[in-house]
C-alpha cells in the first residue's frame, strides 16, 4: 500500500490556480505533520507549507497570499490551494506526512507546470 498518494498536478497558463491533494494510506496512524514540499528543475526542494494536527499552517514566506493548505484529519488528507500561479511555481510538488514514532514519509511527486 503506497503511503501517501498525490493527485492534482498538471498543465495551468499563468495566473491560473490548481488545487492539489494528498491521501494517506490508513497504515500510517498518528500523524503529526502533513504538507506539500516542491523541487524545481536544478533546485533544491523547499517548503511550500505544512500544517500539524492541530494549530496553525506553516507557509514559506513567499508563497503566503497566494496558497493555502488544508487538512481534514478525519480522511487523513492534506489540500493545496493554489492561486496566481506564475512559471515560477512550475515544479515537482511532494506531499510530505511527519508520523509519530515512524519518521518522515514523502509521496511520488506530481508536476505542476505553469505555461501559456
Amino acid at each position: 500500500q503506497v503511503p501517501l498518494v498525490e493527485s492534482g498536478g498538471g498543465l495551468v497558463p499563468p495566473g491560473g490556480s490548481l488545487n492539489l491533494s494528498c491521501t494517506a494510506s490508513s497504515s500510517l496512524f498518528r500523524i503529526i505533520t502533513m504538507g506539500w514540499y516542491r523541487q524545481a528543475p536544478g533546485k533544491r526542494r523547499e517548503l511550500v507549507a505544512t500544517q500539524a494536527s492541530a494549530g496553525n499552517p506553516n507557509y514559506a514566506d513567499s508563497l503566503k497570499g497566494r496558497f493555502t493548505i488544508s487538512r481534514d484529519n478525519a480522511k487523513n488528507t492534506v489540500y493545496l490551494y493554489m492561486n496566481n500561479l506564475t512559471p515560477e511555481d512550475t515544479a515537482v510538488y511532494y506531499c510530505y506526512a511527519d508520523v509519530w514514532s515512524r519518521g518522515d514519509y514523502w509521496g511520488q511527486g506530481t508536476q505542476v507546470t505553469v505555461s501559456s
